[in-house]
């Protein structure tokens, strides 16, 4: 890339230098270094009600004090991190959505800590992992929360027109078409260009890898193989009208899946708040199952949305801040209380089979599995490494589709133009692309 990375400096211990955790669970990772009096740390995050989850550390840590700040999230946050890393007032810790992580790495706003991670990388599936390392030996930040994708769909309604649950991306055409011919006021589901990460997460379970950094220098392959198998398949479904073409998100949508317009939905595990939100009368009525996959018998998901904890570059105590990090989103009582005060479903594999996931939610109460469902969709979950800016390529999609879609046409034009402008975007701002 074309700035230095930062790296952790000399520390005085790993985080595995000592066993303790605030749970006492023997499978807690060792967390505060000895320091010279009292540590004092900074914490940044949008994540609710976790400053009750930071109280207990305090309470349990008392050499390492952290004051937690609460923040917007999204595009708001990153552009506040990057202002302050400037500045030299940036916080310690802060909370990183993984498609924005390369952005503070090449912007140097975060620190690596490999060293301080130890091994913690076999708490995570390899897929969520490779997102805080891109791909390198380097660790940018602890995986905190996942959206491994599954697809949500009415039971009741398949069973009222006679579809089978899909297992295959061919097996989701047919049944596409046999609902349209059944009742043309119906659809399976919408194609969405206004969500470009949903895409993302169809393009990672393809296979796709849209950026690839080796040594100075990026690999940009935003219209790859991968990628072009996906906007083929579902371009076909949008110009036979066999998926409803309109962007979720808005009243219409909402309107939809209230009223049985749309009988599916691939989404991500955070999929429950939203059908609760906007069609609370079809509660009981959902059930997951894994995506469709490209081939019979494959296993495989995509991920749309999650986050870490990183550790910033300038922090002047980067031992004990990784610490935090790594107890906040490994330690068995924080984690389980991630999901129950913050509501966030839980990185940490051994966390996503906790007690605060052992019942399903309230709307689904019609699948008690559904959190052990979910957790075997999880660890299916493709590596994937994002990009220093995302923000042009999302931006790139939600224009080129919703033209795309406009006029009627195939979708091959429509990622040429995100590859176009991202590539550009990137040498404009001084990055090598192969």
């Amino acid at each position: 890339m074309r700035v230095k990375f930062a790296v952790a400096g000399v520390l005085a211990l790993s985080l595995l230098a000592t066993a303790c955790g605030s749970s006492g669970d023997d499978e807690s990772p060792e967390t505060t270094p000895k320091a010279q009096g009292k540590v004092e740390l900074s914490f940044w995050s949008w994540a609710p009600n976790i400053e009750k989850i930071v109280a207990k550390w305090n309470a349990s840590h008392p050499d390492v004090h952290v004051t937690f700040s609460q923040q917007a999230n999204g595009d708001d946050l990153a552009t506040k991190i990057l202002t302050a890393s400037k500045a030299g007032n940036a916080p310690d810790v802060f909370q990183a959505e993984y498609q924005v992580l390369p952005t503070y790495i090449s912007n140097n706003a975060v620190a690596d800590i490999a060293k301080e991670a130890g091994d913690l990388k076999s708490r995570f599936a390899d897929g969520v992992w490779s997102q805080v390392t891109l791909g390198g030996d380097a660790v940018y930040a602890i995986p905190q929360d996942s959206g491994p994708m599954m697809y949500y769909y009415r039971a009741d309604l398949f069973e009222k027109y006679g579809l089978k649950v899909p297992t295959t991306w061919d097996e989701f055409a047919q049944q596409a078409e046999i609902l349209h011919k059944k009742d043309p006021k119906k659809y399976l589901t919408n194609f969405s260009a206004a969500d470009a990460g949903w895409f993302t997460g169809l393009a990672q379970q393809a296979g796709a890898s849209w950026w690839s950094p080796s040594g100075d220098t990026w690999k940009v392959a935003v219209n790859d193989e991968a990628t072009r198998k996906v906007a083929g398949f579902w371009s076909g479904l949008v110009q036979k009208d066999l998926i409803d073409k309109q962007p979720s998100y808005t009243p219409k949508w909402n309107k939809a899946l209230a009223d049985g317009t749309l009988l599916s939905w691939p989404s991500a595990v955070w999929g429950p708040g939203v059908l609760a939100a906007n069609a609370p009368k079809t509660a009981g009525k959902w059930k997951i199952a894994p995506l469709p996959q490209w081939a019979a018998g494959e296993n495989k998901t995509g991920s749309w949305g999650g986050s870490a904890t990183a550790v910033s570059a300038g922090s002047k105590n980067k031992a004990a801040a990784a610490a935090f990090a790594a107890w906040l989103n490994t330690d068995s009582e924080a984690t389980t209380d991630l999901v129950k005060e913050s509501a966030v479903y839980p990185a940490a594999t051994s966390a996503q089979t906790g007690p605060a996931l052992q019942s399903a939610p309230e709307f689904f109460s019609n699948q008690p599995d559904f959190y052990t469902v979910a957790g075997q969709i999880a660890g299916t979950a493709q590596g994937f490494t994002f990009g220093p800016n995302v923000n042009v390529t999302y931006s790139a999609y939600k224009d080129a589709f919703a033209k795309a879609i406009a006029s009627g046409g195939a979708f091959d034009g429509a990622l040429d133009q995100m590859q176009t402008s991202t590539v550009d975007d990137m040498k404009k701002n001084g990055f090598k692309v192969s």
